[in-house]
């Protein structure tokens, strides 16, 4: 069913509210318009575009990185709360798949739930001692895959973090890190 502009919009404004790292592509699919479309009723709404949304979410919710340069992180680093949780996005593109059949490689969606887990760490030594993980499904170019790292259990040498990967709310990766610190 179309939507009158003005009812799309208000529907845009509470999408965008509830889920701010959805894409322009994503929200003309299910508003069954274009992409231009969407880019031009989020200017109406002064909506940013996603890439400015998810710097503002990490300039509000962002410790910085103690054990990782930023340069060392696999993904981008959009929301940090040191020894609590943080969430990375990775978008794959052709330098992350198989050429032969545009699957992303696993070690790019294990490194990114890696390094999540090592920054996630308050500590300037941080080293994954143990890693069991699950590939669920595999990953096409073109998607974005959200990780999100929790800590679950922190002693005084070693922290439990779980790492849920996921491409459109679908869990395509899970991982469960050991990780070794100097401190607590």
């Amino acid at each position: 069913m179309k939507h009158s502009k003005k009812e799309r919009q208000r529907l845009l404004k509470d999408k965008i509210a509830s889920d701010p790292f959805i894409t322009d592509e994503s929200l003309a699919e299910l508003f069954k318009v274009s992409v231009q479309t969407i880019r031009l009723d989020r200017l109406e709404l002064s909506i940013p575009e996603l890439r400015e949304r998810m710097k503002h979410a990490a300039r509000e919710h962002y410790d910085e990185v103690k054990a990782l340069a930023p340069e060392e992180v696999i993904g981008e680093i959009i929301d940090l709360q040191l020894d609590k949780e943080a969430i990375s996005i990775l978008d794959i593109k052709e330098e992350h798949v198989f050429y032969r059949n545009d699957i992303a490689r696993g070690h790019f969606l294990f490194a990114q739930a890696n390094s999540l887990a090592v920054a996630i760490i308050n500590d300037e030594l941080a080293l994954t001692n143990k890693a069991s993980v699950n590939f669920m499904r595999q990953v096409k170019i073109g998607e974005r895959v959200v990780a999100r790292a929790v800590v679950t259990e922190a002693g005084k040498a070693k922290t439990l973090v779980e790492v849920t990967s996921k491409v459109n709310r679908e869990v395509v990766f899970r991982g469960e890190f050991t990780m070794y610190r100097s401190r607590l």
